[in-house]
């Protein structure tokens, strides 16, 4: 079977394939599993604020002996490697103000944030955030992470600015200036 791979800078590995598709060498005795709606949109915001909407199809690979994983531990295991392989990212939904507070901030400091959009995922969207609430505590939106670590919603980061301390931990985490 072929899968074409696509790849967003930093972004979790994600797969273009059929949701009724698997893929068992027998040698390595892996499964592809997919989750409940294996299509995602997601919404490429560019530093001046243009989007751009991507389709994607996406895919936990697992030995056979975790295939009895959850959801949402996959969910879960995919949150981690997204927040851990970009600088910035923003967990976000399109209409909501504060939100839109946070990226306009990171506009405006130059840097370019990887913007998930709950709000145009489908069913994963409340999934996802119920995994993000028990990752950090934290249900509302914005959830910014920065180098992997939680910093909080939009007090947080615009607090973080105000102070003086959001361009250290940006540094520390590698975010290219825009």
């Amino acid at each position: 079977m072929a899968i074409t791979s696509h790849h967003l800078p930093r972004l979790a590995s994600i797969a273009r394939t059929s949701p009724h598709s698997s893929l068992s060498p027998s040698s390595l005795k892996t499964s592809l599993h997919f989750f409940v709606n294996p299509r995602i949109n997601l919404t490429l915001v560019n530093p001046a604020g243009e989007r751009s909407r991507r389709n994607f199809f996406i895919h936990a690979v697992s030995d056979s002996s975790a295939s009895s994983s959850s959801f949402g531990s996959r969910l879960e295991d995919t949150v981690k490697s997204t927040v851990s392989e970009n600088p910035v990212v923003v967990y976000s939904k399109t209409w909501c103000s504060y939100s839109s507070e946070v990226k306009a901030l990171f506009r405006k400091i130059g840097v370019e944030p990887l913007v998930i959009e709950l709000d145009e995922l489908g069913p994963q969207g409340p999934q996802l955030q119920r995994v993000l609430e028990r990752l950090t505590g934290q249900y509302t939106v914005p959830n910014v992470f920065i180098g992997g670590e939680h910093i909080g919603g939009c007090t947080d980061t615009v607090k973080l600015h105000r102070k003086g301390e959001l361009q250290p931990l940006l540094s520390r985490a590698g975010a290219n200036k825009a």
